[in-house]
């Protein structure tokens, strides 16, 4: 019996509750079903707008508690917490202290995983950087698992997985924040002020990062940006090797346009295929956490043929001259930052969301140096405004700005403005929430507006 197989098999006869019954958290529910689990799933959206596939559990033999106090009568002695939940939370409190075991998907995968798992976090640049070390590693011919907080949930996949192959895995605060177990390799892309609304304080956020290598081992490796000053100034507890854009002297940097690594040339940046300074900053993170696994003939191909990954600085579509982007990942200031210098002409911004309750004041000279309009809406709208408004320099006549209300009025009146040769940058520096149900229906939302022009 397999060490998977021995885990689930313990699990009978005990109470298992799941909570949040969105997508990821399904194959879990029907993976406890398969080995006799007595599951109880929880929801806070009401029976009546849960979707079919969910109702239809409770056929399978799943008990349901959903709505607004779905979580007021559970009893469980397990329980899968859903990544959205705070540990804190009192009602995980509450089952705390009748005994109940708090875990997650992710926890249990780590525990379970047969191969070596590669893992990232970061404020800005996990997804695209996860993405590449699955490219490089699938490119030299490995079997690779991609998934966490990007893609397909690997714990019901992993009786597939082999010891040589390599799990690459994202991971948010949100999945770190109770992590007791590191990965084998380890990546922070950078660390700066992001859901406060969710995280106490800065520090909370901090230290939820820091458990991914909290409990890494001696020979284990930790990837770290060298200029951003937080990540800078981590420890960990393995071999640590930090990369630089701006030439500082550590395991990777670069000079003169050239990737090095370790002293020895790997990538011209001029073959980088996606724009923007900031992946330079992920393809040498890459770069470090594939190092002895992939040649750096194999890394220069993935750079040539990569093409980026959607929602991030997307070129949508080219029409009169005016080429349209979709950067809808960009929910935090210094996302849409490292979008606005990625183009050499001033763009027309279209910017604003939800209220993560972190600070706008860097984004302020940025949009006046990087945006010739803008065009604002949701609720971080007059916040934005402040922020460029308060900028030394901000010069009214150079930037116009634009209240939009909401997030179609935006787009429409930055389309009908633009001239051939402009370019059109929707680069939200917030999150999704106040309009949609996230950045990805977000980003489709404005594609499809941009190809109906």
């Amino acid at each position: 019996m397999t060490l998977f197989d021995e885990y689930f098999t313990s699990l009978r006869g005990r109470r298992i509750a799941v909570l949040g019954l969105g997508v990821s958290n399904r194959p879990l529910v029907k993976l406890l079903l398969e080995y006799g689990c007595s599951v109880t799933g929880c929801d806070r959206t009401p029976r009546e707008k849960m979707d079919a596939e969910v109702l239809a559990l409770e056929s399978q033999g799943v008990t349901l508690c959903l709505g607004e106090n779905y979580l007021d009568d559970v009893q469980a002695d397990i329980v899968f917490r859903t990544p959205g939940m705070h540990p804190a939370n009192p009602a995980l409190e509450a089952l705390r202290s009748r005994g109940a075991k708090i875990t997650s998907e992710m926890e249990v995968f780590f525990a379970l995983c047969p191969c070596k798992i590669i893992a990232v976090t970061g404020s800005d640049g996990k997804t695209t950087t996860t993405t590449l070390i699955s490219e490089m590693l699938k490119a030299q011919g490995y079997t690779v698992w991609l998934g966490g907080n990007i893609g397909t949930p690997l714990l019901p996949l992993q009786r597939q997985m082999k010891q040589s192959d390599f799990a690459v895995v994202e991971l948010s605060s949100f999945q770190l924040m109770d992590m007791t177990r590191s990965p084998q390799v380890a990546v922070v892309t950078n660390l700066a002020p992001n859901h406060l609304d969710v995280h106490k304080d800065m520090d909370e956020y901090i230290q939820a990062k820091v458990n991914l290598f909290r409990f890494q081992k001696e020979s284990d490796l930790l990837v770290l940006n060298a200029d951003n000053a937080i990540t800078d100034g981590f420890t960990g507890n393995g071999i640590t090797q930090k990369f630089s854009r701006q030439g500082k002297p550590c395991a990777c940097r670069v000079e003169n346009g050239i990737i090095y690594r370790n002293g020895e040339a790997v990538l011209d940046t001029k073959d980088i295929l996606i724009p923007g300074v900031h992946n330079i900053e992920n393809y040498m993170a890459a770069i470090l956490a594939v190092q002895g696994l992939v040649s750096d003939e194999t890394v220069r191909q993935v750079a040539r043929n990569f093409g980026g990954v959607e929602h991030r600085i997307e070129l949508v579509r080219v029409k009169d001259g005016v080429r349209y982007y979709n950067d809808s990942i960009a929910s935090s200031p210094t996302r849409t930052i490292a979008g606005l210098r990625s183009f050499t002409e001033k763009v027309m911004l279209i910017a604003g969301g939800y209220d993560k309750h972190i600070p706008y004041d860097v984004l302020g000279p940025e949009i006046c140096s990087y945006a010739k309009a803008l065009y604002l809406n949701g609720a971080t709208a007059g916040l934005i405004r402040q922020a460029v408004e308060n900028a030394e320099n901000y010069d009214p006549e150079a930037l116009k700005i634009y209240d939009c209300g909401d997030f179609e009025t935006a787009v429409r009146a930055a389309a009908r403005d633009a001239q051939d040769g402009d370019v059109v940058l929707m680069s939200p520096a917030s999150a999704a929430f106040d309009q949609f149900k996230n950045f990805m229906v977000r980003g489709a939302f404005f594609k499809k507006l941009v190809k109906e022009l």
